[in-house]
C-alpha cells in the first residue's frame, strides 16, 4: 500500500501559511535542503493538494523548469481536495470533491509510488482523523512571526495522534527538519 508523506515548513510559533512571504533567513545556504526535497519528490508519484495550497502552487510551478524538482512535480499526477475548484489549468490535475475520504482511501490501495502532500490544512486533519497519513515532515524555520489567524497555524480542532520521531535533520540555515511517523489516532476530535 502507498503512504502518504505530508511535507509541511512551520515557524515556532505554528504557522503554517505563506511560507514564500516569511523573512528570510540569510545565512549559508545548504544543499541537503534542497537534496531532501528531491529524494521526498523522486519516491512519490503523485500529490495531494488542498485548494489554497493548490492555487499557489498553480501560480508558481508551471512556470519553472529545468532542475529535477521542477520538472518532476509539473509532470506528476496531482489530486486537488476542493468543492470549489472546477477547471484546474495545471497539467495532470484531477479535483476530489465528493466522497474525500473514500477517494483518498482509494488513492492510498491503488498500485504506484507514494503520495506526498504539501501544507497543512483541513485534508491534512482530515487524513489523520481517518488515519490515511502516515508521515509529517516539519520544516521547522527558526522564526517566530508574531501573527496569523487561526487557520494559518499547523494547531487546530482534530484527533489526537500519536506520532514517533523517526529522524531529524539540522540545516546550516538553523531549519531543522523532523521527520514523524504517524503512530495511531489516541482520540477522535469532539
Amino acid at each position: 500500500m502507498r503512504r502518504i508523506i505530508n511535507s509541511t515548513f512551520i515557524t515556532l510559533d505554528g504557522v503554517v501559511e505563506g511560507p514564500h512571504l516569511w523573512p528570510s533567513l540569510g545565512g549559508e545556504e545548504d544543499s541537503r535542503s534542497y537534496q531532501l526535497h528531491i529524494d521526498l519528490i523522486q519516491s512519490c508519484d503523485a500529490v495531494v493538494m488542498g485548494r489554497r495550497t493548490y492555487e499557489g502552487f498553480a501560480a508558481a510551478w508551471p512556470t519553472r523548469s529545468g532542475d529535477p524538482y521542477s520538472d518532476r512535480l509539473n509532470a506528476m499526477r496531482k489530486y486537488v481536495v476542493s468543492t470549489t475548484l472546477t477547471a484546474p489549468e495545471w497539467n495532470n490535475t484531477q479535483v476530489i470533491e465528493g466522497d474525500v475520504v473514500a477517494e483518498l482511501t482509494a488513492l492510498k490501495h491503488a498500485p504506484g509510488n507514494d503520495i506526498v502532500q504539501y501544507g497543512f490544512g483541513d485534508v491534512s486533519r482530515l487524513m489523520l482523523e481517518h488515519g490515511l497519513l502516515d508521515e509529517i515532515r516539519l520544516w521547522v524555520h527558526p522564526l517566530i512571526l508574531g501573527s496569523g489567524d487561526p487557520g494559518d497555524l499547523l494547531f487546530g480542532a482534530t484527533s489526537s495522534v500519536g506520532l514517533a520521531l523517526v529522524e531529524s535533520t539540522q540545516l546550516r540555515d538553523g531549519v531543522v527538519v523532523l521527520r514523524y511517523e504517524v503512530e495511531r489516532v489516541l482520540a477522535r476530535a469532539a
